[in-house]
C-alpha cells in the first residue's frame, strides 16, 4: 500500500496537510505582554551555555506567491542601514542582558529573513559583526546557516559568507521548470538558478541545500522528476522537498480568491492527493540516490558532514534556549517564547519594520506567550516526534519524570489507530511510521494544546 491510498481503519478521513509546524506554539498564538518583563530578569536563571543565535532580516528582491514569511519587496538603502543599526542596539541590549554571571556560549547560528543576502556584501559583513562582536557568537567555530536566493547569490556576498565561516547555504528554488516558477508567482528562469548554484559550489561552503516545492498547478510527476533531477546534479548536502501551502493573505491566495467555498472544497481533495502522491515520489526517488529522510521535508545526503544539519551534538531544539534579534525573530526561554509583533500584509509589515528601526529601548519583551510545564511536555514530543529518529523515551522520562504515553494517551493511541507510529521501532523508541512522515502536517497540529488552538483561531489576520 503506497502512502497516498487511504487506510482502512474505519476512522474519519483526516487532511494531511494542515500546518508546517516548524515551531510551538505558532506566533499566531503570541500576544502583546501587558507586563513587558525585563530582558535581564527572563534570562537570569537560564542556561546560557549552548544558545542558538538567529538573525532576521526582512527583505526581499521578489514575494512568491506562496509566501507567508514576514518580509517586505525591496528597500532603499536608507532602510537597510536604519534596520542594521536598529539590529545593532538591539544586540547589545540582549547581550548585556544575559550578563556574564555564568558562561554564555553560542553553539549555533543562523541568518534568515526574508533573504539575509538581500544585503550588499558590505552589509552582511556588518551583519556578521553583529553576531560575532556584539553577541559575542564565534561563527568561524559553530555551525553558521545563511539563507539566499537565485539572484542575490552573488560572488562578492558569497565570498563574504564563505570568510566569515558559513557552513551552509540554503537556497530556494522551489521548481526548475519555469512555467511551474511562473505559476507560483516565483519569477526566475532555470539558467539564473543554475548560474546560483554554480556560485554557491565555487565559493566552497560546506553544506548545500535546495528548497523544492510540489504541489504547484501543472506540475506533474514527469516534470517533478525534472526538477528533482536538476538538483541532483548538483549533489546537494540537503534537499527540502515543501508541499505548497495557499495561505490568506498571500499572492496565490489573492489569486484564487474568486473561486467559490463550494468549488474550493472539491478541488482541495484532489489537490492533497496530488501532494501526496509526489511527495511519495520525490521520497522514494532521494532514498534509491543514496539520500536518507531526516523529517517529512529534510533529506541529506548520505555521506554529507552532519555537524551542520542538526547543529552541534551539544545543542537541542528541544531544551536549549535561543535567541532571535531583528523584527521578525522569535526568542525562547523555558518559560517564555517572545518577539515583536506579526503580520503577512505588507503595509502591516512595514509598519511594523519601520516600528523596529525606531526602537531605542530593546531591553524589554514586548510579544510572546508564557509556556507552562504542560505546554513544554507537548513541545518536547511534537519537536522529537517529528524527526524521522524519533523521541526516545529515557531523554523525555529524564527531562520530565513522566512517560510520554503516560502524558498523552488519548493522541498517541489515535496516531497508533491511524497506522501513523511505527510498531516496530526498538523497544524504549517511540517513532513514526513512513505513513506518519507523510501525515506530518496533520499529526502536528493535532498535538496543539486547547489554548493554543484557541489563541490562534482568535488572532486577528494582517
Amino acid at each position: 500500500m503506497t502512502i497516498s491510498t487511504a487506510r482502512a481503519t474505519g476512522l474519519p478521513a483526516v487532511r494531511p496537510y494542515e500546518s508546517y509546524v516548524y515551531a510551538y506554539p505558532h506566533k499566531t498564538a503570541y500576544r502583546p505582554l501587558p507586563d513587558r518583563p525585563a530582558l535581564r530578569e527572563l534570562w537570569a536563571a537560564e542556561p546560557k551555555d549552548a544558545l542558538s543565535l538567529y538573525l532576521h532580516i526582512p527583505f526581499c528582491e521578489v514575494r512568491c506567491g506562496f509566501c507567508n514569511l514576514f518580509t517586505r519587496i525591496g528597500a532603499p538603502e536608507e532602510l537597510t542601514t536604519r534596520y542594521l543599526d536598529a539590529l545593532e542596539r538591539q544586540a547589545v541590549a540582549v547581550r548585556d542582558a544575559l550578563g556574564d554571571a555564568a558562561p554564555v556560549r553560542f553553539a549555533a547560528a543562523a541568518f534568515g529573513g526574508g533573504t539575509p543576502t538581500f544585503l550588499t556584501a558590505d552589509e552582511l559583513e556588518r551583519l556578521c559583526d553583529i553576531a560575532q562582536k556584539r553577541m559575542g557568537a564565534d561563527l568561524l567555530a559553530v555551525p553558521l546557516s545563511v539563507e539566499t536566493s537565485p539572484s542575490t547569490a552573488t560572488a562578492d556576498r558569497l565570498a563574504v559568507l564563505a570568510g566569515r565561516g558559513t557552513t551552509r547555504v540554503s537556497i530556494g528554488v522551489q521548481s526548475f521548470v519555469d512555467e511551474e516558477a511562473r505559476a507560483a508567482v516565483r519569477p526566475q528562469r532555470r539558467a539564473e538558478v543554475e548560474a546560483a548554484l554554480g556560485r554557491i559550489r565555487d565559493a566552497r561552503i560546506p553544506v548545500l541545500n535546495i528548497d523544492l516545492i510540489y504541489g504547484i498547478d501543472g506540475q506533474t510527476e514527469r516534470t517533478w522528476l525534472t526538477s528533482l533531477d536538476a538538483a541532483l546534479a548538483w549533489r546537494p548536502e540537503e534537499l527540502y522537498l515543501y508541499p505548497l501551502y495557499v495561505r490568506p493573505l498571500t499572492g496565490l491566495h489573492r489569486l484564487g480568491a474568486a473561486a467559490g467555498p463550494e468549488a474550493e472544497a472539491l478541488e482541495q481533495a484532489a489537490w492533497d492527493e496530488q501532494r501526496l502522491r509526489l511527495y511519495e515520489v520525490g521520497r522514494d526517488h532521494l532514498l534509491a540516490r543514496g539520500y536518507e529522510q531526516v523529517s517529512m521535508r529534510m533529506f541529506r545526503r548520505a555521506d554529507a558532514p552532519r555537524e551542520s544539519q542538526d547543529g552541534p551534538e551539544d545543542h537541542a531544539c528541544q531544551t536549549d534556549g535561543m535567541i532571535g534579534l531583528g523584527c521578525g525573530a522569535r526568542s525562547y526561554t523555558a518559560a517564555l517564547h517572545y518577539s515583536f509583533d506579526y503580520a503577512v500584509d505588507m503595509r502591516e509589515i512595514r509598519s511594523i519594520i519601520d516600528g523596529f528601526t525606531a526602537t531605542e529601548d530593546f531591553s524589554r519583551a514586548e510579544v510572546g506567550r508564557y509556556v507552562d510545564a504542560a505546554e513544554a511536555r507537548r513541545r518536547h514530543l511534537l519537536q522529537s516526534l517529528l524527526q524521522a529518529t524519533g523521541l526516545p523515551l529515557d531523554d523525555y522520562r529524564a527531562r520530565f519524570g513522566t512517560d510520554p504515553r503516560e502524558d498523552f494517551p488519548c493522541e498517541l493511541e489515535r496516531f497508533a489507530d491511524r497506522g501513523w507510529l511505527d510498531a516496530q521501532a526498538p523497544e524504549g523508541l517511540l517513532r513514526l511510521s513512513p505513513l506518519g512522515l507523510a501525515h506530518s502536517d496533520a499529526l502536528g497540529p493535532a498535538l496543539f494544546s486547547p489554548g493554543v488552538r484557541a489563541a490562534m483561531a482568535a488572532y486577528e489576520r494582517k
